[in-house]
């Protein structure tokens, strides 16, 4: 199983929310590539990268920062937030991102997410984040009233490879992720899937791992120390 640690970005600061509220962040580190080079250190190939502010204004004003460390890391980078249009797709494409991440335009403009696939193949991927199992976007701010089976289901059909699965309650919260959704959404599609929020403890990797999970993202658990990413690396598996 693959582990994404994760960078997210907003005015230009290493931040972590709660639950996906924009006023409950918190800067826990000074310099996105030092950081990410960090994550290489302890054995990982990928970052998971979020580009905040580009999820809620559409402002790609962290970009320069994601550039860098897409240029100068060493990691293959997986980038969402504010991936809104087929122009956004070719930016974040031709920026060498490794895998570019449609979130809120899979519900509002799924023609980006066939513009993506058709020009990227598996390099595309559509984040679904949930509450209460309905689908939310615009920076998790807005209840789109769509299922996130549902949704899965229609972006399997468009070809897409990848989903990365958030469940916004458990996300910053260090409660462990929502396995039982995770498991849910094995069993309605056949995609590769990347789970994101609540993963806090080695037995949780174990755990996601088991289940035959395609990748965890981590969060909030490095930057908090309750999971040791070298060792998280090693129980994973091959990273490749």
């Amino acid at each position: 199983m693959i582990l994404l640690p994760a960078i997210d970005l907003k005015d230009g600061r290493c931040v972590r929310l709660k639950k996906g509220e924009f006023s409950t962040a918190s800067q826990v580190a000074d310099s996105a590539l030092l950081t990410a080079q960090a994550f290489a250190d302890a054995g990982a190939k990928w970052v998971h990268m979020v580009d905040l502010d580009g999820a809620r204004d559409g402002v790609r004003q962290n970009f320069p920062i994601i550039y860098e460390v897409i240029q100068q890391s060493g990691l293959s980078v997986e980038l969402g937030g504010g991936i809104k249009s087929e122009l956004d797709v070719i930016t974040i494409g031709e920026a060498g991102a490794g895998r570019i991440v449609i979130g809120s335009a899979a519900v509002t403009n799924p023609q980006v997410v066939e513009y993506a696939v058709k020009q990227y193949g598996e390099r595309t991927a559509v984040g679904i984040d949930c509450l209460d199992g309905r689908v939310r976007t615009a920076g998790w701010e807005q209840d789109s009233g769509v299922n996130y089976l549902d949704l899965a289901r229609q972006m399997e059909e468009k070809g897409v490879k990848t989903l990365i699965f958030t469940d916004i309650a458990t996300d910053g919260m260090l409660s462990g992720p929502s396995f039982d959704q995770l498991a849910a959404l094995q069993k309605a599609v056949k995609c590769n899937i990347v789970a994101s929020g609540g993963v806090t403890t080695l037995d949780d990797v174990k755990r996601l791992r088991d289940m035959g999970l395609y990748g965890a993202i981590i969060g909030k658990a490095y930057y908090a120390g309750t999971l040791d990413l070298a060792e998280a690396v090693r129980e994973a598996g091959p990273q490749a």
